[in-house]
This record gives C-alpha cells, sequence and structure tokens, in this order.
C-alpha cells in the first residue's frame, strides 16, 4: 500500500492475514501504527491486526520485490509517487491506482513505462476514527481494470471477505464515482456526520447543482459515467431532490451509511492538510471549460474549500444547508 492513510490502512488491515502487506507512508502513521492497526465497519466484528502481522515503512524502497503496488496517495502527489516507484519496483510489479480522480493511472503510466498500472475505485468511504483505527463507514465493492494479472490480486481480495469487481469500462467508472465525489466538498463544509447531511434536502440540492453542471459537461465532452446502482447518474440526480423521509428510504435500501462515516475532504480540513478539490470540482471546471460550457457552482465550492484549507485545522465555517444552497444559487444566477 503505497501512501498509506485512511484507504491503505483500511485494505491493508483486511488483507493482512491473507497476504504479505506493507504499508508505506508518513514516520506518523508509522508511529501510530507501531502496535498494530484496527479495521472496523462493513457490517463485521472489528479485526485486530497485531504489529507483527504487517510491515510498515516510511521509505518507497519498501516496494522492491512487491508483486502488487495499490497506490492511495492523494491526487497532488502522484507524479511525485511515480517517480519514487520507477527503478524501485520488480519488473514483473502490477499497479494499481485506488485514487479519486480520473487523471491518476495516466500520470503513473507515463511514469512507469515499463510496468502494467491499472485503473481501481473504491466506492466506500473510510475514517480514520483514531490513530490506529480504521473504519469502513459506507458500503460498495471495489472495482478494478479487467486484466488476467490481475486475478491474484482478486483471488485474495475475495478471500479477505472485499467485494470487488472486474470491470470493462474503468473510465466510465471513474467519471461516475467523480460524479458521486461531488459531494465530499459538501459534507466538509456542512461540518456533519456523511449521513446526516445526506439526510438533509438543502444539502442535497447542492450536490444536484454540481451534478447537473457535471452532467452537461460529460455530454459535450461525449461521457457517459457508468451506471453503478440500481439508477442512472441522471435518474440518481433527480431523487435527490425527493422530500427527506422518501429520500432516506430509498438510500437506505441501495447504500448503507453509518453514523461514523465522513468524506475524505472533510478529514483533510480537520487535519490541516491539502484537500483533493482539483481532482473533484476542479476536473469539472476542467471539462466544462473546454467545451465551451461554466460550471459555477462547482467553481464557488472550490473557492470555499480554498478558505476552509486557509483556516486553522478545524476552524474553518461550518455552512448549514440553507445557506450553502443559497451561495451556490446565486454563483449560478451571476454567471
Amino acid at each position: 500500500m503505497f501512501g498509506a492513510g485512511s484507504i491503505g490502512g483500511y485494505l491493508g488491515g483486511r488483507l493482512a492475514a491473507f497476504a504479505d502487506v506493507t504499508l508505506v507512508g508518513r514516520p506518523a502513521l508509522a508511529d501510530a501504527l507501531r502496535d498494530g492497526l484496527t479495521v472496523t465497519g462493513a457490517g463485521r466484528p472489528p479485526t485486530v491486526v497485531e504489529s507483527g502481522r504487517l510491515t510498515v515503512a516510511t521509505t518507497p524502497d519498501a516496494v522492491a520485490g512487491a508483486d502488487f503496488v495499490l497506490v492511495t496517495v492523494k491526487s497532488a502527489a502522484t507524479a511525485e509517487a511515480g517517480r519514487e516507484l520507477a527503478g524501485r519496483l520488480s519488473p514483473a510489479a502490477l499497479v494499481v491506482s485506488l485514487q479519486n480522480g480520473i487523471r491518476n493511472p495516466a500520470v503513473l503510466r507515463a511514469a512507469l513505462p515499463a510496468h502494467t498500472v491499472l485503473a481501481g475505485m473504491v466506492p466506500f468511504n473510510v475514517v480514520r476514527t483514531e490513530p490506529a483505527v480504521f473504519h469502513q463507514g459506507t458500503s460498495g465493492a471495489l472495482m478494478i481494470d479487467a486484466n488476467p494479472r490481475a486475478l491474484p490480486l482478486v483471488d485474495v481480495l475475495v478471500e479477505a471477505g472485499v467485494p470487488i469487481q472486474v470491470r470493462e469500462d474503468m473510465p466510465e467508472v471513474q467519471h461516475a464515482k467523480l460524479l458521486m465525489n461531488l459531494n465530499n466538498a459538501i459534507n466538509a463544509l456542512s461540518g456533519l456526520p456523511l449521513r446526516d447531511q445526506l439526510g438533509r434536502r438543502d444539502y442535497r440540492a447542492c450536490l444536484a447543482l454540481c451534478q447537473g453542471e457535471a452532467l452537461a459537461a460529460f455530454r459535450a465532452e461525449g461521457i457517459r459515467p457508468a451506471k453503478l446502482g440500481p439508477a442512472s447518474a441522471a435518474r440518481t440526480r433527480r431523487l435527490l431532490s425527493l422530500p427527506d423521509p422518501l429520500f432516506r428510504r430509498l438510500a437506505s435500501s441501495t447504500l448503507r451509511v453509518d453514523a461514523q462515516a465522513r468524506s475524505s475532504m472533510w478529514e483533510d480540513l480537520e487535519r490541516g492538510r491539502p484537500t483533493e478539490i482539483d481532482s473533484v470540482q476542479g476536473e469539472i471546471l476542467a471539462i466544462a471549460e473546454r467545451n465551451g460550457l461554466t460550471a459555477p457552482a462547482n467553481a464557488r465550492l472550490i473557492e470555499l474549500i480554498r478558505e476552509a484549507e486557509a483556516a486553522p485545522p478545524g476552524k474553518y465555517r461550518h455552512w448549514s444547508g440553507a445557506d450553502l444552497l443559497a451561495e451556490l444559487t446565486r454563483a449560478v444566477a451571476a454567471a
């Protein structure tokens, strides 16, 4: 797990009993995990992984000899990760990007031309509830590019009880995930757990504005996002406008969200780290601009997240649903 944070720590913990796992991360990670880690959620009992069951490293040299390298760094660090991996990977190593955004696999391929790099997608939310505890707060199956060389990885994930799908349409899957990730900024600015935020119609209306701009940009670019659940992306957006009780009933039948789930962007703001806003709302702006369109709701969210990043950790403004919706509506009207 290269760039082990919440996702890397969680998957590493799930896989530790079934594979030789190394987590490569910052020195703070090694300090936090010196006595092991615990993974929780997903409707399963907590799994305690003792320190001797996995290796924690702080330098890229630790990837030498790995059969699979799962890259989980933030999108802004992908190019650097590629440079660090180059020359250290074994010739047969397979690299899988399990990152937000849509460009990371291409960035890694450019840095690692002698290696196979596959796109992957993590649909579920993981939050680090304590320094050594990684909690899966929402449901969903990992997705990965169809490639025969990935079958041993798929097998060990299945053995570890991690749902996974092999897909022939990963670019479309990534764009569908991008639509979902447009809520990350809204959740972060709300300051609420994900379930509470999504349960309030004003916040969902903010998401619907962002997704409407994204879908218009996708159409102009010729992109058809994959259908990841029972409803298409367009129909899912329409469902956001339903009254709260009806939305909650429909959502609970397709997506399990527990009380601890938070977006990764919320966690970044709480810890004083740069967010991935450029790889989420920023990507929508880029697609829109290429096609002569605007995306003012997404653009205003970028500005609000930048303001939150500039505040002390955890001291940024928490927006009510009504205030945030009014802010985005004004931006749309002024465009």
